[in-house]
């Protein structure tokens, strides 16, 4: 059994560890960017309103992970990604998203 439920649910390994980098990314932001009103996330994201819904609406596919990084650096979020080499049976490597 794997540790990445993007790979258990069908997604390559190598899709999976990226899905999942992108989730965890976007749930530290959204428990950032509940502080905060639709209207000032816009301000404090440089973006517009609809894509700030598309965001807390957790409509991932709409945000690269690249855009989701500059989203967290804007709120205060230090971003950086760890890897390890894999053991045998593990999933792919961790994602470390720290406060």
């Amino acid at each position: 059994m794997t540790r990445n439920l993007f790979e258990e649910i069908g997604f390559s390994r190598e899709k999976a560890a990226a899905l999942k980098l992108k989730a965890d990314l976007h749930t530290k932001i959204v428990k950032v960017a509940s502080r905060y009103s639709q209207r000032e996330l816009a301000n404090i994201l440089q973006t517009s309103q609809p894509r700030i819904s598309d965001l807390l609406r957790g409509k991932m596919s709409k945000f690269s992970l690249e855009m989701l990084v500059s989203y967290a650096e804007r709120l205060g979020l230090k971003t950086s990604i760890k890897t390890h080499a894999r053991t045998r049976g593990a999933s792919a490597g961790m994602a470390n998203f720290a406060l």
